[in-house]
This record gives C-alpha cells, structure tokens and sequence, in this order.
C-alpha cells in the first residue's frame, strides 16, 4: 500500500537521523561511513561506485580503471556492475581491475537482464567469466518493467528461479531486483518474494524511467511505494539515478542531490563518477553526509518537482548501457 508523500518524508528523515547515528560505522582508516545492507548483513559503503554509461565514458581503459581505483582508495567498498553496460565491458573492465588489486573488502554486485532461464544462465557464466571470479556477492534480476515483464521473470523455469538456484549453489551470495520505471510492479515483486537487496531510482524530483504508455498504470513513486515494503521485509536497498543521468545538474547543489537520497533508509546510493574531481566532490559528500531534516527534503523535493514531468519523458527512451 502506498503511503502519503508527507507521511513518508517525515518517517525516512528520522530513519535517516537513526542510521546516521546508530547504523552506520565509519571506516577507521578512510574515514567513509559504512551502512548494513539489509538482511544481508554486510556493511558497505554509503557511496557507491556506478559502473554504468557514466564509466563507459571514459573512453581509454586505464583511464577507467584509475577512476575506479582512486574511488576504492577513498573507501568506496560497493561496484554496481552489469551485463547489459556495455554489453560485457563493464564488467570485463571490473574483471581487470580485480585481478589487479584483489576484492578483498569490496562488494561486487552484477545484473542478468534475460527473462528465459537458459539465456539467464548463459549470461551468468559469462558474467563470472569476464569478472574473473567464481562467485559474486549480489546477483540482481535487472531492469524490471511492467506487469508483462514481472510474469516473465516469475513464470517457471526463467530468471527468478535461475538466480535463486544460483544463491543456492553459491555462485551468488545475496539475490535482488532492480527498477528504474514502475514503481508499482516493483512493489508487487518485493511483496511476493524472497529478494535480499533491491535497487531502485530515489532521487529529489522523483523522476523514474517511465513510458507514456505506462503512466496511467503507475501509482505513486519508488520512494511512497517500494521503499517502505523493502524496508519492512529488511531487504538492502540501493539508490541509483541520485541526478537523474545528470539531468538535475544544476537544478540543485550537487551535495543537496546525494544528500537527499542518502537521507532515505537506503544502505547506498550508486553514482556513476565520470571525471576524477566527481570521484573526490562525491566522495567528500559522502565522508561528511549529514541526514536532511524532514522540512529540507520537503522543500527540496517540491522545489524539483517541476521537472518531474520532463524527466520522465527523457527516461522514456533511455537505456543505461
């Protein structure tokens, strides 16, 4: 059931208050605070590192990798990482650099956007492949749609029940779901199963990837709808599209834009970094994040909301590969 805006505001500002103060650790030798990853129980970093578009940008691959490395060296702990980036680059760069520097310390999650379950298993074993490990820590169902979609991903056979198998033959550790355009059938999702984590669009305009034709079929937003039901259910919760792909620069200070999404009861937020002063700019934010009171969400979020509608017409036809 979807909660009122005001109501939730009110309820995560102080949930943000709490993790501040009593959930989150703070690293001794980088100084970066450290969330609980829901039922998971590991502790990552409030910051995460977006392996996505924002890192393909970097064009030259030992580029890319001193991003990365330089991220890990300030204390980022979590790589958001996917088939569907590139189609395998991402992950073969992340492959690279583990060889290089160890995971020691560090929380690899990966996604399979495949439905049917021989063609999910095919891309998970090329997953580990390019990798170059024998187990991930987070396998995420990727990139969940609309009702068509969710009956897909749960019909028998296909990638709800491969990605399950895997968690039982520990291929993965932890298993999950992500959305970026309906908040609604995300929901039905993490009320009906089992999922460990689950990620999912929060930021301050609550802009989602949503398509004209299914608006009138959606409900509220991930952060009134989904949210809530992941954090009853205890699952880890990762924020992604804090700026909207960028479209909410300079709508609002950028500290203003992480701070808010890291103020919801969220473990951590996924930032895709594609110059190295965003890498130290975020990294700073992070190490000094403070929760924002209710009244500054409220404002904030009512001073973006007039971009809303134009956000999501932008996330309409936008792929994050």
């Amino acid at each position: 059931m979807s909660i009122s805006r005001r109501e939730f505001l009110e309820t995560t500002a102080l949930s943000g208050i709490a993790l501040t103060a009593a959930g989150a650790e703070v690293d001794k030798k980088t100084g970066m605070p450290m969330r609980v990853l829901g039922k998971t129980g590991a502790r990552v970093s409030i910051l995460a590192f977006g392996s996505g578009s924002r890192w393909l940008a970097y064009k030259e691959e030992d580029k890319a990798l001193e991003a990365m490395n330089k991220a890990l060296d300030l204390g980022v702990n979590y790589i958001d990482t996917a088939y569907g980036y590139g189609n395998g680059l991402s992950e073969e760069r992340v492959g690279k650099l583990l060889k290089g520097r160890g995971r020691k310390g560090l929380w690899i999650a990966t996604k399979v956007d495949a439905r049917g379950g021989d063609d999910a298993k095919r891309i998970i074993e090329g997953s580990l492949k390019r990798l170059q490990l024998d187990q991930v820590d987070l396998l995420h169902v990727h990139g969940l749609t609309g009702e068509e979609d969710l009956k897909a991903v749960e019909a028998k056979g296909n990638v709800l029940d491969v990605v399950r198998q895997m968690r039982d033959q520990k291929v993965c550790r932890f298993i999950g779901v992500t959305s970026h355009t309906n908040p609604t059938v995300l929901a039905a999702a993490l009320e009906r199963h089992d999922f460990d984590c689950t990620q999912m669009a929060l930021n301050a305009a609550q802009a989602a990837q949503v398509s004209a034709r299914q608006a009138q079929s959606i409900k509220g937003h991930f952060e009134t709808t989904a949210l809530p039901i992941a954090k009853r259910k205890n699952m880890g919760v990762i924020a992604m599209k804090i700026f909207a792909q960028e479209r909410l620069s300079g709508k609002a200070p950028v500290e203003q834009l992480i701070r808010y999404s890291m103020s919801l009861p969220v473990a951590t937020a996924v930032i895709g970094m594609p110059k190295l002063e965003y890498i130290e700019q975020n990294v700073q934010v992070a190490k000094s994040f403070k929760p924002m009171s209710k009244e500054e969400m409220r404002e904030l979020s009512g001073r973006l909301s007039q971009y809303q509608l134009a956000l999501d017409r932008f996330f309409a036809d936008h792929v994050d590969a």
